[in-house]
């Protein structure tokens, strides 16, 4: 297969861990004779620095012209810490979303059996935790009309649904659920909001369509409680935007670092695949930065163009170095530091070789080359 992948590094560690990404992908391509094809350009903090826009025209035609689209991170401490600021990073990502009608954010959530202790939360608690949350993305608060009165002491951010933009997610998310435990969980705040009144009403109708698939509802309050004290409860998980937001980065302790959780942004023509994670600017250089997330990533790309005997590759391969605890600091802080570009190098080299790669253990941690 043939594919033009446009690489969005971002800002922060987004181009150290895109890199490992990359070159998980470039791996992929040689062992099973594909052609992918990469073509980088800016967006947030940096595509600001250099152009005033968070989202130059060039990035986005780009991204409209190449069959999906890997990103990195966004965000810079000059922003963050400036909330008047009228130019944000952020504006970047949310006009890329809309602007290629990415609408259904996919992120799997896993309890790694050999990262139980890594966890803040009990073993008992978190073992054979697997969950697919679907978070809506391109309505909600975050798109709402926004104002802000002439005194600067009154706001509003407007919450806005319409039946076709729940219904489009929520037949995703019960088509999920038909290849997994068959439960889809809607959160929502009913008892409250009159959109999420809509999502209730919306999807128990398409629910009647899968009639295999048992639909159960919590408000978010109860959901986030939920989500800490019994999780396996969860197979797929339906949310508005901005709950999911929320919930997904909750459920990020479960597996013990953020830097675990991939995710793909899906549309009805173009796909992008992002680890959720944010920027990192106190790690940005030092090669501390988790790249297992963004490799997990291309693995849903990978996914996403039915490759699924390579994602399962990439997977496998992530699951050795966790089991090798060939691990960035914030899984592994115990032995000899393995950097970002080791974790990359040591996946690359299992999708190469992978019945030699418990050999090439020894050769990463004395910095040697992986291939022998």
């Amino acid at each position: 297969m043939k594919l033009k992948i446009a690489t969005l590094p971002g800002d922060g560690i987004g181009p150290e861990v895109t890199n490992e990404a990359i070159k998980v992908l470039k791996a992929i391509a040689s062992e099973f004779d594909h052609t992918f094809i990469f073509e980088e350009a800016n967006v947030g903090a940096i595509a600001i620095d250099k152009t005033g826009n968070p989202l130059p025209d060039e990035t986005l035609e780009l991204c409209m012209t190449t069959d999906a689209i890997l990103f990195g991170s966004i965000g810079h401490p000059k922003y963050d810490n400036d909330p008047s600021a009228k130019v944000r990073p952020e504006q970047g990502l949310l006009k890329l979303r809309k602007s290629l009608g990415l609408f259904a954010n996919i992120r799997p959530v896993k309890a790694y059996k050999t990262l139980l202790d890594k966890s803040p939360l009990k073993k008992e608690i978190i073992s054979g935790t697997d969950i697919s949350i679907y978070r809506e993305l391109t309505g909600g608060i975050y798109f709402g009309e926004k104002q802000l009165s002439k005194d600067g002491n009154t706001a509003s951010d407007l919450c806005e649904y319409n039946r076709f933009e729940i219904e489009r997610i929520a037949h995703l998310a019960f088509k999920a659920a038909l290849n997994r435990k068959k439960k889809v969980t809607l959160v929502d705040k009913a008892n409250v909001l009159e959109s999420s009144r809509l999502w209730r009403k919306v999807v128990g109708e398409v629910a009647k369509e899968y009639s295999e698939v048992a639909l159960d509802f919590l408000f978010v309050d109860n959901a986030a409680m939920q989500m800490i004290l019994n999780p396996k409860q969860f197979d797929v998980i339906l949310t508005e935007n901005m709950f999911g937001d929320i919930i997904s980065d909750e459920a990020s302790v479960i597996g013990g670092s953020i830097g675990l959780l991939a995710s793909a942004s899906i549309g009805e023509k173009y796909a992008l695949f992002e680890p959720i994670h944010g920027s990192y600017p106190q790690a940005t250089g030092k090669s501390i930065a988790n790249p297992i997330a963004s490799i997990l990533s291309a693995a849903m790309l990978l996914d996403h163009f039915q490759l699924t005997k390579e994602a399962a590759l990439v997977r496998k391969a992530v699951d050795k170095s966790l089991k090798l605890q060939i691990t960035t600091p914030d899984l592994n802080s115990k032995t000899d530091m393995v950097t970002t570009s080791k974790v990359g190098d040591f996946i690359e080299d299992f999708i190469n070789n992978p019945n030699d790669t418990n050999v090439n253990f020894t050769n990463i941690h004395l910095g040697q080359s992986t291939i022998i």
